[in-house]
Order: structure tokens, then sequence, then C-alpha cells
């Protein structure tokens, strides 16, 4: 009975792990096609010929794509073990959803670990080498030159991180322990350097997600109709065309010797093209959509906002009164076991809600600073160097994005895998700078976005404006002059 007992076992043990690696292989491959589109829509289209540039650009978006599809598999990682474990609770014996298991979902955070480790520090550094690399002077030209080239730029950007990892901890920590483990790459040096990047992810968030939660109320102004006020539209797209029409009879009356002339009225006839068709979408817009769902969303956004805003206060305090409170990266109950919130479904529903939004607002608030400006991609006419860079740059924000939850306390959910076993984790001084920063930086944005109008004013008043003190312009959306001669913001 024994020895049945134990093949009986080995084959349910054999079953799961079939089943569990098929439910990976699926949600990756999901996640890879939809990355493979996304990426293909702003790719600059090339030539179809089958040259050498084109294999080296062809192995670069797969490695690109591949990249893509684990900053989404890290995204949604958190969220999805937050609403796996609320399932497991209210269906315990459910035959349905045996394949939701804590071993799952242990496997899936070692994967999205493992993957962003080897996408971090070996698929992209090679994919940008690759696609820059010309082979060594004296070398037959072609894909193997430019690949043993490749392959040695890497190994030397492999030493000089090691040789920066092991120089930084040797004046950090400076005892014989530390020493003996500096030897050991495996278990000293990967995770450390993968902690160090996703302190790094984590600052990065901090500079980026208040300010793309100020900054979401503009984006979603621009995709949304806003409801029209003592607004004459029929008037303004009366003279909009009037000027679409007197630009293009300058257009046909210029002579093609004149080429600066011709290109700057070329582009002042786009932009009066795209002010037409905004002005015709708000025409054609119903009275629900100008005047109900534009106030909800900015209502539902302040909402979230404001509830982020508040959780991390929350946690504030409890850093102060309990130590429990620490993201310390420890066992909790398991996958199944016990709600992470104490409002139950509900509350767990509220934590993917903000995981997400506040996932869209430190894109948004990536590619609103000035420095990474330059990133944003282009419909058809993004290099693949630019498409390298943004893929890395969502990888580190995706990365960090779940650690980032755990530290603000918007989730109590127990980092599982290399996520929740980072040094820095369990410094007081460092998680509860971080909370205040947090906290403070989004007040500021916020009071800074919700005053600008009144700031502008004071500015013109005082004839301040001329300085060009203010940011605003950045905020606001372009405007054009109306019959009346008021600027109105369209």
């Amino acid at each position: 009975m024994e020895g049945q007992d134990e093949v009986s076992a080995r084959e349910q043990h054999f079953h799961s792990q079939v089943r569990e690696s098929t439910i990976c292989f699926l949600l990756f491959a999901i996640l890879y096609v939809v990355s493979y589109f996304i990426i293909t829509r702003y790719k600059r289209k090339s030539d179809e010929q089958e040259d050498e540039d084109a294999i080296v650009n062809r192995i670069s978006l797969c490695l690109s794509t591949f990249t893509l599809a684990v900053s989404a598999g890290a995204v949604l990682l958190l969220p999805f073990s937050i609403i796996s474990n609320e399932i497991l609770l209210s269906f315990p014996h459910n035959y349905y959803i045996q394949w939701l298991n804590g071993s799952l979902i242990h496997g899936l955070w070692n994967l999205a670990s493992l993957f962003s480790n080897l996408c971090l520090f070996v698929l992209m550094p090679f994919a940008f080498f690759f696609l820059e690399s010309e082979g060594f002077a004296g070398l037959k030209k072609g894909i193997r030159a430019r690949i043993l080239e490749t392959l040695v730029m890497l190994i030397l950007l492999a030493l000089l991180i090691l040789g920066i990892v092991w120089v930084a901890s040797a004046l950090i920590d400076n005892d014989a322990a530390s020493m003996e483990s500096l030897y050991d790459l495996w278990e000293f040096y990967l995770p450390y350097l993968y902690s160090c990047i996703s302190l790094m992810g984590c600052l990065l968030l901090l500079l980026c997600t208040p300010v793309g939660l100020s900054r979401m109320f503009t984006v979603m102004g621009q995709l949304l109709v806003k409801p029209t006020i003592l607004e004459d539209l029929d008037e303004q797209i009366y003279i909009i065309t009037l000027e679409e029409e007197a630009l293009q009879r300058r257009l046909n009356g210029l002579s093609s010797s004149v080429e600066c002339n011709i290109m700057e009225l070329e582009q002042e006839l786009e932009n009066v093209k795209t002010l037409k068709t905004k002005l015709e979408r708000r025409k054609k817009a119903s009275a629900w959509e100008r005047n109900l769902v534009y106030p909800a969303v900015m209502v539902l956004l302040l909402i979230e906002t404001f509830i982020s805003v508040l959780l991390v206060a929350c946690n504030i305090l409890c850093l102060l009164v309990d130590e429990t409170a620490m993201p310390k990266g420890t066992r909790g109950p398991g996958i199944g076991n016990a709600s992470l919130s104490a409002f139950g479904f509900v509350g767990a529903a509220l934590e993917i809600i903000l995981i997400f939004y506040l996932m869209v607002s430190s894109v948004v608030g990536f590619y609103s600073l000035r420095f990474f400006g330059n990133f944003i991609p282009k419909k058809d006419d993004t290099t693949m160097t630019k498409i390298i860079g943004n893929c890395v740059s969502i990888l580190v924000l995706s990365s960090a994005l779940p650690v980032m939850s755990r530290t603000l306390g918007i989730t109590r959910f127990d980092l599982l895998g290399d996520f929740g076993r980072f040094n820095w984790l369990g410094n007081f001084y460092i998680v509860l700078s971080y909370n205040l920063l947090f906290a403070i930086v989004t007040t500021l944005c916020l009071v800074r976005k919700f005053t600008s109008a009144v700031r502008e004013e004071l500015f013109k008043a005082l004839g301040l404006h001329k300085l060009h003190l203010s940011d605003t312009s950045r905020d606001s959306e372009t405007s054009k002059p109306s019959a009346n001669g008021h600027h109105k913001a369209l």
C-alpha cells in the first residue's frame, strides 16, 4: 500500500508540474503576442529585403518583445496573486479552480524574477550592442563578426559591473563574512545587484508617479470630450476652415524653390487640420459624453488619488507604531489561507485598481519628465534603439511596482520569490523616508496642478508672466483665438 501511495503521489506531482508549466507557457504566449503587436505598431517600417541589418533588427525585435512581455507579466503578477487569493478563500473546495494554488503563484513569481534579471542584464544589453556592432577590424563582415563583437562587449560590461558591485559592497560592509561572500557569484552578486536595480526603480517611481498622478487629469482631458460651456463650436469650426483654406492657397501659390517656407506652411497646415478634427469630434459627441463622462472620470481620478495618499499616510502611522508593518519580505499565511485586505473581496478589488492606476500614472509621469521626453515612441517611426530604451525603462518600472506597492502599504501581500529579498526593505529609515517623500511630493504636485490657473492670473497681475516663471504651458492644451478675440482651451 505504501508503494502504491508513493507512486500515486509522484504521478500527482508530475501532473501538477505539467499543468503549471502549461499554464505559465500559455500566459506568456498571450503576453508575447500582445507585446509583438504593440512594438510593431510603433517600430519604424524598414525595407523588406533580407540583408544583414534586417536580420539584426529582427533579432533585436524578438528580444525587445520578450522583454516587454516580461514587463507586462511583472505588472499583472501582483493583481493576479491578490485576486487568486480571494478566489481560493471564496471557493476552497471547488474542483475547477484547483489549478490555482500556491505552487503556481510562487512559480510565477520566481519566473518573473528570473526573466527580469535575464532581460535586464543579458538580453537587452545584447540587443543594443548587437544593433550597434559592425564587427572587429580585420575580420570578415557578417552576422558572426557582429555576434563576436557583441559577446566581447558583454563580457567587458559584466566585468565592469561586477567590479563596481565588489567595490561598493566592500565599502559598505567591510567585515570577514561579507568579504567571503564577495566571491560567491550566484548567491551574492546577482541578488545584491538586482536589489540595487530595484532600489533605483523604486526611486524612479518615486519621481515619476507623483508627476503622473497630476498629469493624469490633463491626459484624460485630452482624450475625453469636455463640456461646452459658453462656446460656439460651429463658429470655431468655420474660422478654422477659413484658416485651412488660406494656408492651402498660400501653399499652392509658392514655388518649389522656397523650400523652408513650404515646410513651415505644411507644418502649420497639419496643426490646423488636427485642431479642426478635435473640434469636429467635440461637435459630434453626445450630451451624455460631454456632460457626464468627463466629470465622472475626473471625479474618479480625484478619488483614486486621494485614496492613494490616504493609504500612504496610514502606512506612515503604522510604521511609527507597529514594527510588523515593515515590508521585510517575510512569509505570510500563504495563498488561500487568509484575506489580504480587511474589507475582503471589495478591499482586494480596490487594491488592484490602485496598483493599475499607479502603474499607468508612473508611465505617464516617466514620459512627462523633460529628461525622458525624447523616449516617447511615435507610430511607425520609432527606431530599434529607442524601442530597446523604452523596453528597459518599462521593465525597471514594472519590476519595482510590486516592491513600491508593498512599501507604500497599498497592499499587504508578502512578496514571493526574489522580489521580497531586498536588504533595504528592512531598513526603517529608508522605508519611512520613502513613504514621507511620496506623500509630500504627490500633495505638492496636486496643489501645483489645481492652483496653476490662480498662479497664472497672479503672475499676469504682477507683470511677471513675461519672465516665464511658470511651467503650465506643458500641461495646457493648444489654444486658438475665437471669433470674439478670447483664447479658449480646445
